[in-house]
């Protein structure tokens, strides 16, 4: 269970055999069912989670109920409401399994003990955090520039898993747009690349 998250941080970050020892010492697994909560708004976010199988979604509900998707999160991505972690504040976010899923979480005490003991893990961190900044920003430039085609295509450019995986109502709430808009750029392309 835990070869997807060592595998991740040997991508990133060199450790030795005593060092992925000590980190799995710090995880424990949750596996959760097809639309279980991870995290319910309102309460405050425990763990911080990476997926080692199955796949999740966060988001936020409008005054009307309607969910606005922040991400997905797939084997081999970490998932939280980080504000709520870090600052063990109540959630605005709400997680739950799109399929069956398996979680490693790590709980804040835990993280920063693993930060203390094994350094490489706060450059891991690091890159990461790093990481998620640029995609923020790329993500934001799009959603605020692309027409609603040039979205849906970026992404199934960038993201074929999720394309394959995701439901199309909740592609649409990613990028923002409506369920039809989605369906008719891929019927649109569908016929012109079959």
């Amino acid at each position: 269970m835990f070869e997807v998250l060592l595998s991740h941080i040997e991508n990133k970050v060199d450790i030795t055999d005593e060092q992925k020892n000590l980190i799995q010492s710090y995880f424990t697994l949750k596996k959760l069912r097809r639309k279980q909560y991870l995290l319910m708004e309102g309460n405050v976010c425990k763990s911080l989670s990476f997926v080692s199988k199955g796949l999740l979604k966060s988001y936020f509900l409008d005054e009307k109920g309607n969910e606005h998707i922040n991400m997905f999160a797939f084997e081999g991505w970490w998932i939280s409401d980080f504000n709520s972690f870090i600052n063990q504040e109540k959630s605005v976010l709400n997680i739950d399994a799109i399929e069956e899923t398996e979680v490693l979480m790590i709980t804040l005490e835990n993280y920063e003990k693993m930060m203390l003991e094994i350094p490489m893990m706060d450059r891991y961190f690091r890159i990461l955090y790093q990481n998620s900044l640029v995609t923020k920003d790329y993500r934001l430039i799009v959603s605020n520039s692309y027409t609603a085609e040039e979205k849906y295509l970026q992404l199934a450019q960038k993201n074929p898993e999720m394309i394959k995986r995701v439901p199309h109502n909740l592609i649409a709430s990613y990028l923002g747009l409506a369920p039809e808009t989605v369906s008719r750029i891929r019927k649109k392309n569908f016929m012109n690349n079959p």
